[in-house]
């Protein structure tokens, strides 16, 4: 039993861990409406496997996508109730400069998307500082990525 207790667990990580990174590979890039299908998908299928075998970090970090795809489809509500959980968890946590970044660039668009217009100012406000303490340029530059993606306000 203890074997294919492992086994899945395996396949639950890898599972995750694709489904995740094909949800933020698609959501930095143009899309037709199957990629939007496909993105909504993959990042409620990385949650769905995180919820399984993950930490809390890897569940948080499952939420953020949710946040930022959600954002994407228009899907205001939503977006901002993942949004909200996710960022609650980071700022009370010690996060890394890059991570910080990330979640107030996702809030600000869940706002956004939600039209809570002081929200997405606010959050947008310390997106724009988060990021320019990102200390490695690769790290800033993926989150900038994103971040090109969330309207000004």
């Amino acid at each position: 039993m203890g074997d294919a207790s492992e086994e899945v667990t395996t396949w639950h990580r890898g599972f995750a861990a694709a489904a995740n990174n094909r949800a933020w590979e698609l959501s930095v890039q143009t899309r037709n409406a199957a990629e939007d299908q496909e993105m909504l998908n993959a990042a409620h299928a990385s949650a769905w496997h995180w919820t399984k075998v993950g930490s809390e970090l890897n569940r948080m970090r499952a939420t953020m996508l949710l946040a930022e795809v959600h954002a994407l489809l228009g899907l205001g509500q939503s977006a901002l109730a993942y949004a909200d959980e996710m960022r609650n968890y980071f700022l009370g946590v010690q996060s890394p400069d890059w991570e910080v970044a990330f979640v107030y660039v996702v809030h600000a668009h869940a706002a956004s998307a939600a039209g809570e217009s002081e929200k997405h100012r606010c959050s947008y406000g310390l997106a724009v500082a988060a990021l320019e303490a990102v200390s490695n340029e690769k790290e800033r530059s993926i989150v900038a990525s994103t971040f090109d993606h969330v309207p000004k306000p």
